[in-house]
């Protein structure tokens, strides 16, 4: 039997896994069975070598292969492009590999993982017709706020609608950190309906966190650590959407804190009138009012509120807007 798994939902597509392996029998003798190969180095004649091998003191054997339709995505075609020898050899390649996956013997169950996959990709092509294919694509908007409210469910809990898409809008399709950041919304409410107010107090803080840092790195000039930290959040799964609204929000923030301070605010008027809920938030706050001057907090939020009329008028693509934001941001003015 042939699967092919692919998407950027890679939490889905790890359940699906877990799924074939539960079906294919005893998990004890499947792990003495089963074989993972990396995808850009796999030859036919490896795979020859363990798919008709015999399973050990079982029925069937596993074999999980990453990466291999990736080896195959179409390139980008740069000027005029000639039919080399690579090129034959490559075309070779994935047929050779096509032909002899789709008629792996009964005994042998195989899997191929991989991420996002064109519809022109040739060895998926090849292996469509001959495979169960399972496609995992990133989860939004109404589709993950389904997700949110049977994972909620299924912790014994429910949610309210607000609080649904406030955490989708904190979180974003990574449904890794979905999953635990649910798990741990289910043991703080003990039962009781999740609310907005929850979802602020246990989500958001630990992003909030690298957000101040992005700040300071971007009114730093700091071109490397705010595109590390930009990239880090993406990954843990914020929304391009919420990024810039915390950004926005802290630097907005900044120049508040500013503005009380030279009307001789104590700090607890301060946290009070621009209600921040922690003292970390207040701390970092005053800190920042301090080592920054007005015109550079006035540039940096003026430029925030171009990408955001860019995003909205469908001008950029949200993650290559903020890149650009940060590299413009970064650039040191000139003497």
């Amino acid at each position: 039997m042939l699967y092919v798994l692919h998407g950027e939902d890679d939490y889905s597509l790890h359940q699906a896994l877990e799924g074939i392996k539960r079906g294919i029998g005893d998990q004890t003798a499947l792990a003495t069975n089963t074989s993972v190969f990396d995808g850009q180095q796999v030859t036919v004649d490896q795979l020859r070598t363990v798919c008709e091998a015999v399973p050990f003191l079982a029925d069937k054997r596993l074999v999980i292969i990453h990466g291999l339709l990736e080896r195959f995505e179409p390139k980008a075609k740069s000027g005029r492009q000639k039919k080399t020898a690579s090129v034959s050899a490559r075309q070779d390649e994935y047929k050779s590999l096509g032909e002899y996956l789709g008629r792996v013997p009964e005994s042998t169950v195989l899997v191929l993982i991989d991420g996002k996959v064109q519809s022109k990709n040739p060895l998926f092509r090849e292996l469509a017709a001959k495979a169960k294919v399972m496609s995992f694509p990133l989860l939004k908007e109404t589709k993950l706020h389904q997700w949110i409210q049977k994972r909620v469910g299924e912790k014994g809990g429910s949610i309210s609608p607000q609080a649904v898409d406030l955490l989708a809008r904190f979180v974003g399709g990574n449904l890794w950190i979905m999953t635990s950041e649910i798990d741990k919304l289910a043991l703080f409410t003990l039962g009781r309906r999740i609310e907005e107010e929850d979802i602020r107090r246990i989500v958001s803080y630990a992003q909030e966190a690298n957000v101040f840092a992005m700040v300071d790195a971007i009114l730093e000039f700091k071109a490397g650590v705010a595109e590390q930290l930009l990239q880090q959040l993406l990954q843990q799964g914020a929304t391009p959407a919420y990024l810039l609204v915390m950004l926005s929000r802290q630097v907005r923030t900044i120049v508040r804190v500013k503005d009380l301070e030279s009307q001789k605010k104590s700090e607890a008027e301060i946290q009070n009138k621009l209600d921040l809920a922690s003292d970390f938030a207040l701390r970092k706050a005053l800190e920042q009012a301090k080592r920054f001057s007005l015109s550079r907090l006035k540039e940096v939020y003026h430029k925030l509120l171009a990408t955001d009329l860019s995003i909205k008028t469908g001008r950029l693509d949200p993650e290559l807007a903020l890149n650009i934001l940060i590299a413009e941001l970064c650039q040191q003015p000139k003497r």
